[in-house]
């Protein structure tokens, strides 16, 4: 009886052996039910999208690549051909119309396509689901070859998308990288003859007209061109000449209509299994077939180039980068001529070399795409290069070609995108959702508290950086899957379904078009990246750009991003701001990022680094132009703090003079005439003058009667309980920083000696000015101040050097930056003695005409 269960076969044991893998986690009929119901779907999705008519993808309203002067002939006038009659430019109805005329070319190229797919993912379909991932594993170098050669068949539409991929070793494994590699070197160049007679024909003259002399074959052969090395007639400048494939416009019209039909049964699967979702990827196609279309011009290419040229080397000054020159007077829309390179592919650096470069890339793709709103969309290996520094051999500059592909983004997505860093950085996925409704990733109605669990399962193990290998373990450990036992795989695999479900079908999330350009050049940037450091976190490393970005923009929202980041909310419905996490962003701003306490993934705004920046170099940066949006919010604070802490330790000082000053004895009997028992000193009224704004220059003082203490009281309003809070925060981040010494003088504390406070405020009222350091009282009050501070001083040496630091930082000042601070330092001063006037005016004088309007009324 056992050997008749026992498998009569390999196969039969290899079937049990699947079953019993399988068996424990899923049911294999449902799984071969769902299959067979997936695949019948699938077959009348194509059938229907085949029924269709022929369309070339749209050419959206909303297109985010820069197409220079390729719109050009599309608008007002025809729309320039070539010889076949295929607009050279992207048009929509243009391109339909001629493909509408070439017959059965477009079904011809749409089964070729699936006849050279179609067998590969079946194979791999096969292996997967009789052997898993052991058994693709065990074949993935013969896969990773028919793959190559399937896209090799296909051409460069496929081989494009292969060199791209062919940098993510967190994706893929090593097999399939060593094929996909030989796509980025290997494509078959066409004959030097043929490239020539193009340059001929596309300059309008013999090739020696234009070069004295040019390299028999082509130094490097792409899939849409090769290009040459030539020299200028009559100089000795070399120059990089780009030449056009030929028939290579017909090729990739016919492949963007084929993948928009592949994604049109995408997109049908999606509807009719997942019918929440609503990402367009029929769009999402679009935007990527418009700007490939794109690419083909090199006009615009030319313009892109001179644009980004300009952007980069000359209006951001982006260190480290080199774009090369273009000579536009030999630029056709199939000739390119620029600035001949000697340079190494980056992705064949060392390891150091790359890391050292991918920094570069990473500052010039940030200014690109968040800065100026204009970035390349193809920065593959082949287009990144490393070059000596002719000024300075010892060092490397990062060259950036091939700008057929850019894109741009409006203010407001930049803005948004800034805003989504800092929060999905800050872990703070509540606000990250915000972000994401403004990007069109997420509906406004979405279900925030089904979205947020999911949104921290989903990024969190992204941000930890190391690409897709990491976070699949990530997930693993997140799901309790690491030990791979079959109870614990079930039961995370389980966890892990629920939780997909519930995305495909409680989330209506979409990716916005403009995802394809950014995506793809993420996809890339990141995978160079990894090879130079297996753990690299994009996130993480676009963090201290935009903190500079944010600490040196006043545009409106970048100054709410930053306010959002430094202020925190108060119990009555307020905000204040967090000396700590100034300095956390002060120091991300320079490189130097805070990590929380757990795993030292995400930004931790609330601990100042260990190896924080010196108060010297932070002085430096906050007075540079790169603080510009930083000095001026604390211009703000510095105002509001210092009217704060100036009441408090005027209100200290006041108290204590009115408590020292001599007082009449109370009499067993009141005076006559109404006058009862003698007035306190701070209640006998007297002539005062209320100085005038911009620190007494705006016009004369006006005389006012008052008491000292309704004059004290009108100078230094109570502070309120959260006026009270804020000035202890203050004297506290003083303490935690600059020592006792400052935290004495921010309290008030260092302002009590009363003949010096008094002869100043008198000063002030007597001659209804500002003081300046030069006069008297002022000075008088300085040495109360240091006299009050010499026994603080003398507990601590440290806290001495603290204050010894801020004065020496100060010292160290160029003659530029001490200027910067003394333009802030009047800034701040005129707002705060035009406060203290308003205060002064609307009480003292308000107080006085109430007083002469009523005695008007009593005659």
């Amino acid at each position: 009886a056992r050997r008749a269960r026992r498998p009569s076969s390999r196969r039969d044991r290899r079937a049990v052996t699947t079953r019993a893998r399988i068996g424990g986690v899923l049911d294999v009929a449902k799984v071969g039910e769902v299959a067979g119901n997936a695949a019948a779907a699938a077959v009348e999705v194509s059938k229907a999208v085949r029924m269709r008519g022929v369309e070339a993808p749209d050419d959206m309203a909303k297109s985010y690549v820069a197409k220079g002067t390729a719109a050009a002939d599309s608008n007002g006038g025809p729309v320039a051909v070539d010889e076949e009659g295929l607009p050279l430019v992207y048009d929509k109805a243009a391109i339909q119309a001629f493909w509408a005329k070439q017959g059965g070319a477009l079904q011809k190229r749409w089964g070729e396509f699936i006849g050279l797919s179609v067998p590969f993912l079946t194979r791999v379909a096969t292996l997967s689901i009789t052997g898993g991932a052991e058994e693709l594993s065990r074949n993935d170098a013969s896969l990773a070859r028919d793959a190559r050669i399937i896209i090799e068949k296909l051409g460069p539409t496929y081989i494009k998308a292969g060199q791209m991929m062919s940098v993510r070793p967190d994706v893929l494994p090593q097999a399939a990288l060593d094929e996909l590699a030989i796509l980025q070197d290997a494509v078959k160049p066409f004959e030097t003859s043929v490239a020539i007679a193009t340059i001929e024909s596309e300059l309008g003259g013999p090739l020696g007209e234009f070069f004295d002399e040019i390299s028999e074959q082509p130094v490097a052969a792409a899939s849409l061109a090769q290009v040459y090395r030539a020299r200028l007639t009559g100089t000795d400048t070399y120059v990089a000449v780009k030449v056009q494939r030929p028939q290579i416009l017909s090729t990739v019209s016919k492949d963007l209509y084929v993948l928009r039909r592949a994604a049109e049964v995408y997109q049908g699967l999606i509807e009719r299994f997942a019918p929440q979702q609503r990402t367009d990827y029929v769009a999402l196609l679009n935007e990527w077939a418009v700007g490939f279309y794109t690419e083909l011009d090199f006009l615009n290419e030319a313009e892109n180039q001179r644009r980004s040229r300009e952007l980069i080397m000359n209006q951001e000054k982006v260190k480290g980068v080199y774009v090369p020159e273009v000579y536009h007077e030999l630029c056709t829309r199939r000739v390119l001529v620029t600035e001949w390179i000697d340079g190494v592919k980056l992705s064949d650096c060392p390891k150091d070399e790359i890391r050292e470069l991918i920094g570069v890339g990473q500052e010039s793709f940030l200014v690109q795409l968040l800065q100026v709103g204009f970035f390349h969309s193809d920065p593959h290996p082949g287009n990144l290069m490393k070059m000596t520094d002719p000024n300075d051999p010892s060092k490397n500059l990062l060259v950036i070609l091939d700008f057929g592909l850019m894109a741009s983004i409006q203010q407001e997505d930049m803005d948004t995108m800034v805003s989504s860093i800092i929060h999905l950085a800050n872990k703070d996925y509540p606000a990250l959702v915000d972000d994401f409704i403004d990007l069109k990733i997420l509906p406004t109605d979405c279900d925030r508290a089904k979205v947020i669990p999911l949104m921290d399962k989903a990024l969190s193990p992204y941000v930890k950086g190391g690409g897709a290998k990491k976070y699949e373990a990530e997930l693993k450990k997140l799901y309790n899957m690491e030990d791979g036992t079959l109870s614990s795989t079930a039961g995370g695999f389980q966890a892990m379904t629920q939780d997909l479900l519930t995305v495909l079908n409680d989330i209506p999330f979409s990716i916005p078009p403009y995802f394809a350009l950014l995506g793809r050049a993420v996809v890339t940037l990141e995978g160079i990246a990894l090879i130079g450091d297996p753990d690299y976190r994009l996130v993480m490393e676009a963090y201290p750009f935009v903190a500079r970005k944010l600490l040196r923009e006043d545009r409106p929202a970048a100054q709410r991003a930053l306010q959002e980041v430094l202020y925190a909310g108060t119990a009555g419905g307020g905000s204040i701001l967090q000396g700590k996490r100034l300095a956390v962003m002060l120091n991300s701003a320079m490189g130097v990022v805070a990590r929380d306490a757990g795993e030292g993934v995400f930004v931790d705004l609330d601990t100042i680094p260990e190896d924080s920046v010196s108060l010297t170099d932070g002085l430096m940066y906050l007075l540079s132009p790169s603080g510009d949006s930083l000095r001026g919010l604390l211009e703000k604070e510095a105002v509001g703090a210092a009217d704060v802490l100036l009441r408090q330790a005027a209100r200290k000082s006041g108290g204590r003079l009115f408590a020292q000053l001599p007082r009449a004895p109370k009499l067993p009997f009141d005076l006559p005439f109404g006058i009862g028992q003698p007035l306190d000193p701070e209640n006998i009224p007297g002539p005062f003058l209320v100085p005038s704004k911009d620190l007494g220059r705006a016009g004369a003082p006006r005389p006012v009667f008052a008491t000292p203490a309704q004059v004290l009281e009108a100078a230094a309003p109570r502070l309120s309980r959260e006026e009270e809070l804020f000035a202890i925060s203050l004297a506290d981040l003083a303490q935690g920083t600059l020592g006792s010494d400052a935290a004495v003088l921010l309290s008030g504390d260092a302002l009590l000696e009363p003949a010096a406070a008094a002869s100043l405020l008198l000063s002030v009222f007597a001659t209804g000015r500002a003081p300046t350091a030069q006069d008297a009282q002022v000075a008088a009050l300085a040495d109360a101040v240091r006299a009050q501070l010499a026994p603080a001083e003398s507990s601590s040496d440290a806290e001495s050097e603290s204050v010894d630091d801020v004065i020496a930082a100060v010292r160290d000042l160029s003659p530029e930056e001490s200027a910067v601070l003394r333009a802030s330092a009047t800034r701040v001063a005129e707002a705060l003695w035009d406060g203290l006037v308003e205060r002064l005016e609307g009480s003292l004088l308000a107080n006085e005409a109430g007083a002469g309007a009523a005695a008007a009324a009593a005659r």
